[in-house]
């Protein structure tokens, strides 16, 4: 059996948990004075003030399974009695790099929900320093990229503030590597491989490498999330964000440049539809500013949007669309904007618009109404029986799975058509279940 240390050996130490993950794990025993990660074995070695904190820590567990981010993790004493500064760098370097500091990066993404191209990881990787080529390729580790500095310097900092980062909100994490080689060669310029230094290289035809279909431009970068928050490299424009949700491209029939923000919606139902209604159902496809029902014609509304973007999405996805029996005709508007008055609603700023936060991959869920809805920010204890009883009123109900992702309760309803699943949608999003206030989004699976 292992001596007693105050230094702390962690197994099954995935490429999700982040260095903060494992910190909350034991911090609640004691002050960890030091950290190893210990990338390519899956490992990590903490050390703690003193022996009675790691005692604690490897007591607790003993009968406690511990989990980080729904991976078990597995706790024992090192054979280490102390982390030393050598142990912290070059033993870090040997296990989780493998190679020593040179100007080229050998870069993994894991939790791979977006297209990355060598614009993005461009717009990652320069704040760092000049790079000057990028080549990316799939391997059996997932997708890589080998980025080349222009000094070493650069590659150092670049590893050190930006390994373990995620480049999209909970997704796309960086695992960062030196290489052993000594310069990247380059052929094209694409999508796939860039040589910075050389902007006149030929293209290649598409469909010539072993690319991942659909990675196409994703345009800018949103946002470098880290567990100290966001750290932002450039907004992503609404355009480029679809485009990297729908897999490199807009939709059929987007075009991404119309500036017109508000929308004429026509043949409602006047006795059932409200603001709040309308909101529920097109804040599916951006922010809204404003909705103004018109009473002279009370079949008619107008809703505007956050930007022209926005409500093309929206036209392009609800137009036909049925609400209460009646099949939706959207227009953009003649007038700009609804000037705010006594008969407007607004929602600017509202904490329900669903773009406020992480609009990347919000743009992912966008899509025409089908007949299956999801459901999340369920109260934990919730049964099935209580979500087919709060939602049945709207149509028949199929079938129903009840889920936890991050330990968060969430459901998928499959309603017998798509009228239905959007009348559920229009009067249940943002409604409470035993005080927990839902929200709801079309889902794009075809079944349970």
């Amino acid at each position: 059996m292992t001596e007693p240390s105050k230094v702390i050996h962690v197994r099954n130490v995935g490429h999700e948990i982040s260095e903060n993950d494992l910190l909350q794990l034991v911090q609640p025993f004691g002050v960890v004075t030091k950290l190893v990660m210990l990338r390519a074995k899956n490992q990590a070695l903490l050390q703690m003030h003193d022996l009675a904190s790691a005692m604690n820590v490897i007591q607790y567990y003993t009968n406690v399974q511990p989990s980080v981010r729904g991976r078990n993790v597995y706790i024992q004493f090192s054979s280490h009695q102390e982390l030393t500064t050598t142990d912290q760098s070059s033993q870090g370097r040997k296990g989780d790099q493998d190679s020593p500091p040179n100007r080229i990066l050998l870069v993994t993404i894991h939790q791979m929900l977006y297209p990355i191209t060598v614009e993005v990881l461009q717009q990652v990787f320069s704040p760092c320093g000049y790079v000057e080529k990028i080549v990316t390729f799939q391997k059996s580790a997932g997708f890589q990229a080998l980025i080349q500095f222009e000094s070493q310097q650069s590659a150092v900092q670049a590893r050190s503030s930006l390994q373990g980062r995620n480049i999209y909100d909970g997704c796309c994490q960086l695992d960062i590597q030196f290489s052993n080689l000594n310069e990247l060669q380059v052929n094209y310029n694409n999508d796939r491989s860039r040589d910075f230094t050389n902007p006149s290289l030929p293209t290649e035809q598409r469909g010539r490498s072993s690319q991942q279909p659909g990675y196409g431009d994703a345009g800018s970068l949103y946002a470098l999330q880290s567990s100290g928050g966001r750290v932002a490299y450039g907004q992503m424009g609404n355009a480029a964000a679809i485009a990297a949700a729908f897999g490199g491209g807009l939709p059929p029939g987007v075009t991404g440049t119309n500036d017109r923000s508000t929308i004429l919606v026509t043949n409602l139902d006047p006795d059932k539809i409200d603001e709040d209604k309308l909101f529920n159902l097109f804040s599916i496809y951006g922010n809204i500013v404003r909705i103004k029902l018109l009473r002279n014609k009370p079949d008619h509304a107008l809703v505007q949007m956050e930007d022209g973007f926005q409500a093309e999405l929206a036209v392009h996805f609800l137009k036909g669309s049925l609400l209460f029996g009646k099949r939706l005709e959207l227009n953009f508007s003649k007038y700009p904007s609804i000037t705010p008055a006594s008969d407007t609603r607004e929602y600017a700023g509202s904490s329900l618009n669903r773009f406020n936060n992480n609009a990347v991959k919000n743009y992912k869920y966008c899509c025409s109404p089908t007949k299956m809805i999801h459901l999340s920010s369920l109260p934990q204890d919730i049964a099935e029986e209580e979500i087919l009883t709060h939602l049945e009123e709207h149509g028949t109900i199929l079938s129903t799975k009840l889920f936890e992702v991050n330990g968060k309760k969430q459901a998928l309803i499959l309603f017998e058509d798509e009228a239905q699943a959007t009348e559920a949608l229009v009067c249940k999003h943002a409604s409470s279940i035993a005080r927990s206030v839902i929200r709801i989004s079309f889902s794009q699976l075809q079944s349970i």
